[in-house]
């Protein structure tokens, strides 16, 4: 039998080019990868100034501190090329990008570091550019609690000055208070306003250029706090009264660096109905804290406690013990009964401190006087 032969058949290529289009449309498309996942740097979308929006890395555009010691600091805006020198030598801003707030940087020459620190108010206060005296933590902080600040409050400060204070009002309000800050020096209005905006805080503070002295703050009605730092506060006391809120407790406080100036503005907040009215300073004594290492202590040997007799009084009724003899006989008390303890448990007569002290130490000099902070309460009318 003959076997099986395969046969040739013949192919058409119109054919298989027909077949191999209707084989890709039918075949289902195969599943997407998972995409991967942002790197730090882009975790957050939104582009916001660095003093309104909290990132947790640090991005291009940020405004970061830079942190030598307590007291050098500097502060820069992040850029693409851009560099930061010092004495340690150059940080390059591009490195900078992704890294978390607060990390460690070394400098490109390896001769030091420095930390990449968030713009807070408490580091901003430390590291800004100083237009007049300002206001530091320990008098802010004072300052903040009699006012009662807190989300939603509307108050009134004068003068603004380096804009220290405003950058911690703007976060104790957030994010429905606002504050009305107002300067008479042209220069510093426009540097303090070009700042504010710069940081993102346009939407929380009004800054104008005005001598409140002289012409008042043109407000009424509109405000529970004031806080004055100007030459003659006396002079705008009346017109921070008409910008009380009638129906609310208004809180007012004056800084001034001379006691004459507390004195005239004492007596102007009474001619005007203003209750409670205080004077305080604020001074700040730092403390040094360190760690020693004890060295024993000698001990000094006491003397053993002398056998003391008591002869029994002829009135006395005492009743032999067992072995015949009165119990008035006082018997020699050990070093143990007696409370008293001679020397160590090893005999060497040493007794052993912890090895580990923390000690404290106040600075011999404080910082010196600042201002004279005057509180002042208007009660609402009820009438």
């Amino acid at each position: 039998m003959d076997k099986d032969v395969p046969t040739t058949r013949e192919v058409d290529p119109a054919a298989e080019v027909d077949a191999a289009v209707k084989m890709e449309l039918d075949t289902p498309p195969a599943p997407a990868k998972p995409a991967a996942p942002p790197k730090p740097a882009a975790e957050s979308v939104t582009l916001l100034p660095t003093f309104r929006n909290w990132s947790r890395y640090i991005q291009k555009g940020d405004t970061v501190l830079a942190f030598m010691s307590p007291s050098n600091m500097d502060h820069f805006v992040v850029t693409e090329s851009g560099n930061f020198n010092n004495a340690y030598g150059k940080f390059e801003h591009a490195k900078m990008v992704g890294k978390e707030w607060g990390s460690k940087m070394p400098s490109t020459t390896g001769k030091g570091f420095i930390y990449l620190m968030y713009p807070s108010p408490e580091l901003w206060t430390l590291a800004l550019p100083h237009r007049t005296q300002i206001l530091y933590m320990p008098d802010i902080a004072f300052v903040s609690s009699f006012l009662e600040l807190k989300p939603g409050v509307k108050m009134i400060e004068s003068g603004t000055g380096s804009g220290s204070f405003s950058h911690s009002i703007a976060r104790t309000i957030a994010p429905t208070g606002h504050l009305y800050t107002f300067e008479y020096s042209q220069d510093r209005y426009q540097k303090a306003a070009a700042e504010f905006k710069d940081h993102g805080l346009g939407d929380l503070i009004t800054i104008q250029c005005r001598d409140v002295c002289k012409n008042g703050f043109d407000m009424e009605n509109a405000v529970t706090a004031v806080f004055l730092d100007l030459p003659s506060p006396w002079e705008a006391i009346p017109s921070a009264k008409k910008a009380f809120k009638k129906k609310r407790v208004g809180r007012l406080c004056s800084f001034s660096p001379c006691v004459e100036q507390v004195i005239k503005t004492c007596t102007a907040l009474k001619e005007q109905g203003f209750v409670d009215i205080r004077m305080y300073e604020t001074l700040l004594k730092p403390y040094e804290f360190r760690s020693l290492t004890m060295k024993p202590l000698p001990q000094p040997r006491l003397a053993p406690t002398p056998t003391i007799k008591v002869e029994p009084s002829i009135s006395s009724t005492t009743a032999p013990d067992q072995n015949g003899e009165g119990s008035n006989k006082r018997k020699r008390l050990s070093k143990d009964e007696s409370g008293v303890e001679s020397e160590s448990k090893d005999g060497s007569g040493e007794v052993y401190a912890p090895k580990d002290v923390v000690v404290t130490k106040g600075a011999s000099e404080m910082r010196a006087h600042t201002s004279y902070l005057t509180f002042a309460t208007l009660l609402p009318d009820i009438s």
